[in-house]
């Protein structure tokens, strides 16, 4: 899968503002930044973000292209797909990211909500990853 016809949006730029919250690389395109964030984010294969929590506002995923996954804090994780849309309610602890093999792509809608910002926590545990097919 070439990563430039991955979806109809465009993959963006190296996403090194948030590098440190990631293992693998990732793509970053902010697609809106007035009203609603909306930002077209894929990864290469293997590519995850850390667990992380949406404190308040909470978060919208609409997957676009690849195989990826979606995990809660306890839960077993969701393999996703095109056309899988996520509603993560704030103050949930998650991650997301592409399947070992494949890439993946997923439009982030960011919940507006007075005060809503993001708490970054640890990576994904590699062994857990690992697990995943």
């Amino acid at each position: 899968m070439d990563r430039n016809n991955l979806s109809v949006f465009p993959v963006g730029e190296k996403n090194e503002a948030f590098a440190e919250y990631f293992v693998g690389q990732s793509y970053l395109n902010m697609l809106s930044v007035k009203g609603v964030a909306i930002g077209n984010v894929t990864f290469e294969p293997g590519c995850r973000n850390n667990w992380h929590i949406h404190h308040k506002g909470g978060q919208i995923l609409l997957v676009t292209a690849g195989r990826g996954y979606y995990q809660e804090w306890g839960k077993p994780a969701k393999e996703l797909h095109p056309g899988d849309v996520v509603n993560i309610p704030p103050e949930v602890k998650h991650w997301h990211g592409a399947a070992a093999d494949s890439w993946f792509a997923h439009l982030a809608v960011e919940v507006p909500a007075e005060g809503a910002f993001n708490e970054w926590l640890e990576p994904v545990d590699s062994e857990d990853y690992e697990k995943l097919k």
